[in-house]
């Protein structure tokens, strides 16, 4: 790609107009996440009807700051109440909150601020560096590799999320079954549309994305509230000492290993289709501390648990684009959202984009690294705000954010029946989270299905309907192999590391 493209699309996130966009997106996705019930995923299915009328750089990166705003949001009342924000910062409790109880808030949640953001731009840089080359490599790619690329990115991912791979499986043809609805791309005839003119084009992403992850999310919620759950933790006092409320950088650089290495893992993690930031959270603190030389010293507040969580669990952010922009798959529900949410502003993800979209993907890379900075500024003077924020009455939160719901999805998605598939996606994922089927495995598949049975009708009339063809290709065996060993290896294993009641369901 030319010196000029890739600078023309970096000066274009430096606009007054996406510059505001994108310190919306942190503020609001930090006060997102520090409001426990909600999450990110919800904020990002609620936005995306609201940048329907952006244009497409203004929209993604109000989306992707959101996204990053939410990751250091969720830490603010995983330190002060014990309760985290979101799944994220789970892990983050572990040493954040004792440091609070010892009279430490505010340091707990500027240590947990300034790794966030290390592991965040690390991730950027990672995937600015190698995202352009795999999409390069993924351009000499026919129809039956990218076939069988999706064929292993689908085993993987099913055998990651939920409770087991079979119930992996059945989601994701759930989700391949309610994107059949509308036009035979093949034959050019209806399927299950039942004489309904409105489901000739498919049932929309955003009303389906909205009802699932959303108001299914919010009627949960508010059966928990009726039912009477237990209450939080009471918010902890702060010290009057200056030492206690600040982060000096010699503090900071104590435990630079530690946040590199979480850096690292969290970047990893972000990479493989279907693992997300809850898991690089735990995993890297789990990881940490077996190194230790004091081991003991974790769940005591020790700075170093919260640099493992956070700058793990950011790091995931940048890095889980990787897959979306350079082979279309996207790894996990926030990466399909803003696939979700790219389409609708007429981009197509996939090799194909840093061809044909140079300019606004290097806008995109630079609206993210703006992001950051924006995260680090916002973040510095709205700590003391979000610890108020943490209080905020259920009872003004879960409506607000339903007539949101209704709103966007109204217009967005095509008026009544928009409304209609909703409410019916919403009780699918309440019955899907009781059965434990993976909500990410069914929108992942939702999302790709198109992309599947146009790659298996092209494979079709390249090989004739002889399979046998596949032999003479031997990168698609390799994949097809990969993917049968990754069915019988994650078949057999079952990921539970940071797993808590429910959390199965919610994957």
């Amino acid at each position: 790609m030319d010196t000029a493209t890739i600078l023309a699309g970096i000066s274009d996130a430096f606009t007054l107009w996406n510059l505001m966009f994108i310190v919306l997106g942190v503020t609001v996705g930090q006060i997102i996440g520090a409001i426990p019930g909600l999450n990110i995923l919800m904020a990002l299915a609620i936005a995306i009807p609201l940048t329907y009328s952006l244009d497409t750089l203004a929209a993604i990166a109000f989306l992707i700051s959101v996204n990053k705003g939410g990751t250091v949001g969720g830490a603010v009342p995983a330190i002060l109440i014990n309760t985290p924000g979101t799944p994220e910062s789970a892990a983050t409790t572990f040493d954040g909150y004792p440091m609070a109880q010892k009279g430490q808030p505010m340091k707990a949640m500027k240590y947990s601020l300034y790794y966030s953001v290390f592991g965040d731009t690390w991730s950027d840089i990672v995937l600015i560096t190698v995202s352009a080359p795999l999409a390069l490599v993924a351009l000499k790619m026919g129809p039956i590799e990218i076939l069988a690329l999706m064929v292993l990115a689908f085993s993987v991912i099913t055998g990651l999320v939920g409770e087991s791979m079979v119930k992996g499986l059945i989601a994701a043809a759930l989700g391949f079954l309610v994107a059949s609805v509308g036009i035979d791309p093949g034959q050019g005839t209806p399927r299950f549309t039942f004489g309904y003119l409105t489901l000739y084009d498919g049932l929309p992403l955003t009303a389906l994305a909205v009802g699932m992850l959303a108001v299914c999310e919010i009627f949960q919620r508010l059966a928990q509230q009726v039912r009477g759950m237990p209450a939080a933790a009471a918010a902890p006092t702060r010290s009057a000492d200056i030492a206690d409320r600040t982060v000096t950088f010699k503090e900071l650089l104590a435990n630079k290993w530690v946040a590199f290495r979480a850096a690292l893992i969290g970047t990893l993690i972000g990479a493989i289709p279907g693992l997300g930031s809850a898991t690089a959270g735990f995993l890297s603190y789990s990881i940490t501390k077996q190194s230790a030389k004091d081991p003991e010293a974790f769940g005591t507040g020790d700075p170093r648990g919260i640099a493992a969580s956070e700058a793990a669990n950011s790091a995931v952010v940048g890095a889980n684009l990787i897959p979306m922009l350079t082979l279309g798959i996207p790894g996990n529900i926030a990466a399909a959202l803003l696939v979700s949410a790219l389409m609708i502003h007429g981009v197509q993800p996939g090799p194909l984009l840093f061809e044909q979209q140079g300019q606004l993907i290097y806008g995109l890379f630079g609206a993210m690294l703006i992001a950051n900075l924006a995260n680090l500024g916002v973040g510095q003077v709205g700590m003391r705000f979000w610890a108020f924020v943490v209080s905020a009455p259920n009872t003004v939160i879960y409506p607000a954010a339903l007539l949101l719901c209704v709103t966007g999805v109204y217009i967005s998605a095509g008026g009544v029946m928009g409304l209609v598939v909703m409410v019916g996606a919403a009780i699918l994922g309440y019955v899907m989270r009781l059965l434990g089927l993976s909500i990410i495995a069914f929108i992942v598949a939702f999302v790709l299905a198109g992309q599947l049975e146009s790659a298996l009708l092209k494979t079709m009339l390249i090989t004739g309907g002889d399979y046998m063809q596949i032999l003479h290709h031997p990168i698609a065996m390799a994949l097809l192999v990969l993917s049968v060993i990754s069915i019988i290896v994650l078949g057999r294993r079952r990921p539970t590391l940071g797993r808590k009641p429910g959390a199965a369901a919610a994957a």
